[in-house]
């Protein structure tokens, strides 16, 4: 596994829309592993294959410790409710903004092994997801939030 380099937010790439995977390949897995190994380095819960260089439908999550889910050409099926949340994000850094999320939402998409998947979120987890799926349509959360902030250099490192 490799550490890959986190685009940051003036970089063209975050905003484009990025292309299907289709099959997964070992070469694909091999970007899901590093995008762990780089996610988890810098203290993140989710990443998105554009936030490393790659166009490509993929992300992966881990809202709670060693429990890793990999999206492969992801869709929300269904989104419920509304929650404000507070985000931040690895390509967006010193910052941190309010975002109205969906409190529940199903997804599916296929897992590093290519075999599809649904899960139901509720929460933290909802946010997280959706999140890491609009990176794959070229949006920030800092397009959708209500107030976006400087962080300290101690909140920061939370």
């Amino acid at each position: 596994m490799a550490l890959r380099n986190i685009v940051t937010d003036e970089d063209p790439i975050l905003r484009k829309v990025c292309r299907p995977v289709g099959e997964v390949t070992e070469r694909y897995q091999i970007m899901l592993d590093d995008m762990v190994e780089t996610m988890r380095d810098a203290n993140g819960v989710g990443l998105a294959a554009p936030q490393v260089g790659i166009m490509r439908r993929m992300f992966v999550a881990e809202p709670e410790p060693e429990h890793v889910y990999y999206f492969v050409d992801p869709e929300i099926i269904s989104l419920e409710g509304e929650q404000e949340s507070e985000e931040g994000c690895l390509s967006v850094p010193g910052r941190a903004g309010k975002v109205m999320r969906p409190e529940k939402i199903v997804i599916k998409g296929k897992d590093r092994y290519g075999k599809e998947k649904q899960y139901t979120f509720e929460g933290f987890e909802a946010v997280v997801m959706c999140h890491e799926f609009d990176h794959l349509e070229g949006v920030l959360y800092t397009d959708k939030a209500t107030e976006v902030y400087e962080l300290s250099e101690e909140e920061e490192q939370k």
